[in-house]
């Protein structure tokens, strides 16, 4: 399965599920609603979904597959 690696303005890595159009897709739909917004994205190494405001996204790129 693809993944995409975000890091945050904090310094935290994220790998989360899914290719790096369909993560950017939903960041950029949640920075497009209202404000606070959060994308819900799966990490690959846990279960749980995590939501992600997207004004804390500084890269997005391709994750190790």
């Amino acid at each position: 399965m693809a993944s995409t690696r975000l890091l945050l303005v904090t310094g935290e890595q994220l790998e989360v599920e899914g290719s790096i159009e369909d993560v950017a897709k939903a960041l950029e739909n949640a920075a497009r609603s209202s404000t606070g917004t959060l994308a819900w994205l799966t990490e690959t190494a846990a279960e749980p979904r995590l939501g992600v405001n997207p004004a804390h996204v500084v890269t997005v790129r391709p994750g190790d597959e």
